[in-house]
């Protein structure tokens, strides 16, 4: 049996996220501490408390679910002994991948995409922006419809979630014009989505250059699980390699649809994903029925995978 774990991206985040973690683990509790005083920000009480405003500002969000997923991976590793063939996440969760590989440590991870949400926000400027999830069409007709819109308002498809669930990001006339233009070609149902910029597009293209800058302050090193990239949809074990695709990841679309072919493709028959919420899991039961898959939440999730593992 191959096995890959998996990790979410925004938007997975909740009020009380890694308390069960934060509660039996002081080191854990600590790193947290430990950020807050770095950073001058507040994301342990907004965790555990809110304000669920607050935790969805993209400079918090992203620490958090990063956090938590290696929490709950942690906390997984503890009870059983299984190195997985793979490991890949969704746009932010590539630096959750990238620290279960040993590439990047925990603490210079949270730093890093801390950083990555401001830059992502900041980059925007004063640009109405919007992004929407297109529901119900193949990933190449929301493709097409976006570069036809694109010739009067930019809007690019960005993330491929599901071979029917593809993310639009760019303008909001643009993102307003392909939404409409993809119900009337049949999509079910265009949903607008809460956040902080027009990620995966060229409108944030200055935050890669300063995310490429902050990166340089820390070490990269070799990996010891291959990672799945949502540039390429390929593996690599090299720390170098891994830091100037994230540079590009975060102007480019997220292949995730690609990167779970790839690794079922390779064998894995089983995904395990750690962090918040379900929404991987549910995209790749979308992509291939076939595949077993479990989610880690909270610590009481563990107990269901006892019958899976042993």
């Amino acid at each position: 049996m191959k096995i890959a774990f998996v990790f979410p991206g925004q938007g997975a985040q909740y009020v009380g996220m890694a308390q069960d973690y934060i509660d039996g683990d002081p080191i854990a509790k600590q790193t947290l501490l430990d950020f807050d005083a770095a950073q001058d920000t507040q994301l342990f009480k907004t965790m555990l408390e809110g304000p669920e405003e607050q935790l969805k500002q993209t400079s918090l969000t992203q620490p958090a679910i990063l956090f938590h997923s290696i929490c709950a991976l942690r906390k997984f590793q503890e009870q059983y002994d299984i190195k997985p063939d793979f490991v890949a996440g969704h746009s932010l969760g590539e630096f959750s991948a990238l620290v279960a590989s040993g590439i990047l440590r925990l603490e210079d991870a949270m730093h890093i995409v801390h950083k990555r949400g401001e830059y992502m926000v900041k980059a925007v400027g004063d640009i109405p922006f919007a992004m929407a999830a297109i529901i119900g069409l193949d990933a190449e007709t929301v493709t097409a419809i976006c570069q036809e819109i694109s010739e009067q308002a930019l809007v690019q498809a960005v993330n491929y979630n599901t071979p029917v669930q593809t993310v639009i990001s760019g303008t909001a006339e643009g993102v307003r014009m392909a939404s409409e233009l993809a119900i009337a070609k049949g999509a079910k149902r265009a949903i607008p989505l809460v956040v902080g910029g027009p990620f995966h597009t060229p409108l944030v293209e200055k935050a890669s250059g300063w995310l490429i800058n902050e990166m340089d302050r820390f070490s990269f090193l070799p990996g010891t699980i291959p990672v799945v990239s949502n540039l390429d949809a390929q593996p690599s074990l090299d720390g170098a390699v891994a830091r100037e695709k994230l540079g590009q990841q975060i102007i480019s679309p997220v292949r995730w649809v690609e990167s779970v072919r790839f690794m079922i493709a390779s064998g894995v028959t089983h995904f395990i994903e750690f962090g918040p919420q379900k929404v991987l899991s549910g995209m790749i039961k979308n992509i291939d029925k076939e595949v077993q898959v479990n989610s880690i939440d909270r610590i009481v999730d563990l107990a269901l995978l006892e019958e899976v593992l042993h």
